[in-house]
């Protein structure tokens, strides 16, 4: 029968299936002609000594087992072009995920997106980075597959409901990405990759008669008696259902002043503030690895610090090896950065959030906007660097010293952001507490990683948008709002997810209570 096995091998060994062979078979002492099959089941990369080792789970099949490659396959989706219809409103994962889980529990969903499809996005994208023209419904964060479809895809959780995640990984395996995200530690797509596994996914609503409907912005819910009646679109156009899906993510902040004006209740909630920080990836590298050249073997090299400053959590967030900076306003007026990596995370540069834990009481001076305080808190850096940027999507940059030891950089080096930069004293774009914080912080990660605090590095500001400042309340058991029967807020933008998997999970959640009733 086959023989589960934990194993340590090289680099080398991992990528080569003779080698991996070779080595097993010496490992349990069997004739390599005895083992049929060796499957891989997890993986990821042991750099704690000089010598790096790859962690291999691995399954082992000796002649006579039986063993068959199973691909993970879509289920039996019904048509249901005349169910009962739900509104799903944004076609991020949380919507998308939540449309599939409704149709495989016989439910019609109707998927309103204010963006455009994967292809059509391209195209404002390309104004944004280089025409600094931005459109408001259609960015790195609005449009089909949401903010993850243009800026990574990273697949990694720290959910503990394993069983949840395996499913949405392997969903999305069926639907064309790559099988070694069910393997790897810490799975990627890659923003090459993800826009064409979006659009199957579209293709696959609408063909079990869902609906998918773009450029197609929410304006009004429709409310009676406390109950959700339908919704209202940007052309007037009335859209009936008693059950909608909110899940418009981290960035809508006309749905949360939608939802203010209607006295339907919303909370302001914490959120992490900073920079993006960009390093040569060669550099990551030699850190990371503590060697001068990684080799063809092991991939660019990752990093996450996490450092408590002044009382603060200041940590890094979303690393994106081997990746680039993009420029992921949703308004004219504001700078917002995030970054990306392809799938091959080839990029001469590493880039890296690395922001500072806030608390309610840092939104004081906003309390006037009552629960949307964190939000106007976010809006107001985010347009304090654009002003001092030149008013453009020129992003305020500093060099990682200069930028600690108050030293306004002479010359900022051309950095993966293409829109481009322009040298500011950081200390200007952001509160007092925050800046001391960065500065201290930084001297303190250089300790932790040596050669990581350094001059080459270059401070792209401000890193805003790690998660959403306004929290959509709704019942733990239900999962509906406390105030209105039917609206069911989901996702990032109401507070309940952060990524892409955690944010397809809790769509399939909602849908499945929907499914319940």
């Amino acid at each position: 029968m086959p023989k589960e096995l934990l194993i340590q091998v090289s680099p080398e060994t991992a990528a080569n299936q003779l080698l991996l062979l070779d080595h097993v078979s010496k490992l349990i002492r069997t004739p390599v002609a005895d083992i049929q099959h060796i499957t891989i089941l997890k993986r990821s990369i042991d750099a704690r000594q000089k010598a790096i080792k790859i962690n291999l789970k691995i399954n082992i099949f000796f002649t006579g087992d039986a063993f068959t490659h199973e691909k993970p396959e879509l289920p039996e989706y019904p048509n249901v072009a005349h169910a009962k219809e739900v509104i799903v409103v944004g076609a991020g994962p949380a919507g998308l995920f939540a449309a599939l889980q409704l149709i495989e529990l016989g439910l019609k969903p109707t998927v309103v997106e204010r963006g455009k499809d994967v292809r059509g996005r391209r195209r404002d994208l390309k104004a944004i980075n280089r025409d600094h023209i931005v459109n408001e419904d259609s960015n790195y964060c609005f449009g089909e597959g949401g903010a993850g479809t243009y800026s990574d895809g990273k697949l990694y959780t720290r959910s503990k409901k394993r069983g949840d995640v395996d499913r949405i990984l392997r969903l999305l395996v069926a639907f064309g990405a790559t099988e070694d995200i069910l393997v790897d530690a810490h799975p990627h797509i890659g923003t090459n990759k993800l826009p064409q596994i979006i659009s199957d996914i579209r293709e696959k609503i609408i063909e079990c008669g869902g609906k998918v409907l773009f450029e197609t912005r929410l304006t009004d819910i429709l409310v009676k008696n406390n109950e959700v009646q339908g919704i209202v679109t940007q052309n007037g156009d009335t859209i009936s259902a008693n059950k909608l899906i909110l899940a418009t993510g981290h960035s809508a902040r006309d749905i949360f002043e939608l939802l203010d004006r209607k006295k339907i209740l919303i909370e302001a909630k914490p959120f992490a503030l900073g920079v993006r920080a960009e390093h040569p990836q060669e550099l990551i590298d030699k850190i990371q690895y503590s060697c001068d050249y990684r080799g063809e073997f092991l991939p660019p090299a990752p990093y996450s610090i996490v450092k408590q400053v002044n009382g603060r959590g200041m940590y890094s967030f979303c690393m994106c090896p081997g990746g680039v900076i993009a420029p992921c306003a949703t308004s004219s007026g504001e700078v917002v950065t995030n970054g990306w990596s392809p799938s091959k995370r080839d990029q001469a540069t590493a880039n890296s959030g690395i922001v500072i834990e806030l608390k309610l009481e840092d939104f004081k001076p906003f309390a006037k906007f009552g629960a949307l305080a964190g939000m106007e808190f976010q809006k107001s850096i985010e347009q304090k660097a654009w002003h001092l940027a030149g008013q453009t999507q020129k992003v305020p940059a500093q060099r990682m010293v200069d930028f600690s030891q108050r030293k306004l950089s002479s010359d900022i080096p051309k950095t993966s952001y293409v829109p481009g930069t322009t040298s500011v004293e950081l200390g200007q774009v952001f509160p007092g507490f925050l800046t001391q914080i960065l500065r201290e912080g930084f001297v303190e990660f250089g300790k932790s990683m040596k050669g990581y605090y350094t001059n080459e590095a270059i401070l792209h500001a401000p890193e805003s948008r790690t998660s959403s400042p306004v929290r959509i309340p709704r019942d733990p058991e239900t999962l509906e709002h406390p105030q209105i029967k039917g609206l069911y807020p989901c996702g990032e933008g109401a507070g309940f997810a952060g990524g892409i998997i955690s944010a397809a999970i809790d769509g399939e959640k909602c849908a499945l209570k929907i499914g319940s009733l």
